[in-house]
């Protein structure tokens, strides 16, 4: 008979198990520690002040768990709380403990924007390991949704409409319910009787929330305005003027009210925000990201290069972007920097790109800036290195959003969700780095 390998799942261990021995020595969950072990957590550590109260969990900790989590694409504290129980490596980086889902998503909440900031700490890891060369770096953007629905949005002009319509409504009840005291004292026994009732609650409260959203797109137009005075004082406003009203298709959504309407690379219309990451081309390490409420990607360019000499010490030789990132503001200003761009003015479908002859002969003298910028990015040369922009930062956003599961942000507001577009564009790093070899120096 057949002889097999003993299989006795009820057998008691005679000796307690060690986790290092539960994983092989070259997983990702013990390079991740060793790594976070080596970051700057004392943001984190600093937050935590009080002496009084049961012992919170170590953020070290609690850093690795959500790291490993990103890393593998999940990003809900309630996954989380179960692969706690149910996998090796989430035990091992929890050392086996077990924080509920709500101290989890606590812990993303309150430190959010620490988190965020551990990308500087990945882009200089990776320079000390030579994967940072800055001879060319890619600009890209993409629209990620919001966790809101656009069907929560709302115009100006519609909410000046709904605004009347619903205290119209809530003026004729209230009218009516005037003319039958003796009714409502039957029925309302010893409360008050001017409580709006069940169906009205809500429209109170839609009321109430149009009238929030109203006075928000009212400040932004006054402050948009203030700027626009500063910048031009000729079209200085009479202090006297009526203040600036912001345009009837201006829109605010309840929900998150931070995020906009935008058009996604599919041509469909999401609520949501525009994430911008650099990458250096050559080992697609993240140098630098952001994420606004702006759809249009010109504005963001030079920030995004400033970021890069903040994070690095060092400006980059080329910045290779597509025609949204084009202005003549944006590339004189890299000009002036000394970098060379190289970035199409004009959009072109990508049968056109490949049919285009080369330009040949002498550049004509009366060119103007921006067709210069054309011959260049249509010569030989230009295409061939304007190629790279596609291997290396497009793929990049394409492993972030649907190998990482990225396709909707968990929280609200634009300030938590920029530091977690950051915090995602970190684990990306430590990921490049895992697997280009790099050793943490222990």
């Amino acid at each position: 008979m057949k002889t097999f390998r003993p299989y006795q799942p009820n057998q008691t261990l005679l000796l307690p198990p060690s986790l290092g021995d539960w994983l092989p020595k070259d997983h990702l969950a013990y390079f991740l520690s060793e790594v976070v072990d080596q970051l700057d957590l004392s943001k984190i550590y600093g937050a935590y002040q009080e002496e009084r109260g049961y012992p919170p969990y170590d953020p070290r900790m609690m850093v690795k768990i959500w790291v490993y989590a990103y890393a593998k694409g999940i990003r809900s504290s309630r996954r989380i709380a179960a692969a706690l129980y149910e996998d090796v490596a989430f035990r091992v980086l929890a050392d086996n403990q077990q924080p509920s889902f709500s101290t989890i998503a606590l812990f993303r909440r309150r430190h959010h924007e620490a988190l965020g900031e551990l990308l500087v700490q990945t882009v200089r890891l990776a320079q000390k390991a030579g994967l940072v060369q800055l001879k060319q770096v890619a600009v890209d953007g993409t629209k990620v949704k919001a966790n809101a629905s656009k069907h929560s949005s709302m115009s100006y002009g519609r909410m000046q409409e709904e605004e009347k319509r619903l205290e119209a409504e809530i003026e004729q009840y209230l009218k009516e319910a005037e003319t039958v005291d003796a009714e409502e004292d039957a029925a309302f026994g010893d409360r008050r009787g001017d409580e709006l009732p069940p169906e009205l609650a809500d429209r109170q409260k839609r009321l109430e929330a149009i009238r929030r959203a109203k006075a928000e797109l009212e400040e932004e137009a006054r402050r948009k305005a203030e700027e626009q005075r500063v910048k031009e004082p000729a079209n200085r406003r009479d202090k006297d003027d009526p203040p600036p009203k912001p345009k009837a298709k201006a829109q605010r959504n309840f929900a998150d009210p931070d995020s906009r309407i935008m058009r996604n690379a599919e041509k469909a219309f999401i609520q949501g925000y525009n994430a911008q990451l650099v990458v250096d081309v050559k080992s697609q390490i993240i140098l630098a990201s952001d994420l606004t409420n702006q759809a249009a990607d010109v504005g963001h360019l030079v920030p995004l290069i400033d970021q890069v000499e903040v994070n690095t010490g060092q400006a980059p030789k080329q910045v290779l972007a597509d025609a949204g990132y084009y202005s003549d503001a944006n590339r004189a200003a890299l000009e002036q920097r000394g970098i060379d761009a190289l970035i199409p003015p004009y959009k072109v479908k990508h049968t056109v790109w490949r049919e285009a002859r080369y330009p040949r002969g002498r550049i004509p003298r009366n060119l103007s800036a921006k067709d210069r910028m054309w011959r260049k990015v249509m010569s030989k040369r230009g295409r061939e290195t304007y190629k790279l922009r596609h291997t290396s930062v497009e793929p990049v956003i394409g492993q972030i959003k649907w190998a990482r599961n990225l396709l909707q942000f968990t929280v609200r507001g634009l300030a938590k969700v920029r530091s977690l577009w950051r915090f995602d564009c970190a684990v990306h790093n430590l990921l490049k780095l895992y697997r280009l070899g790099y050793q943490p120096q222990g």
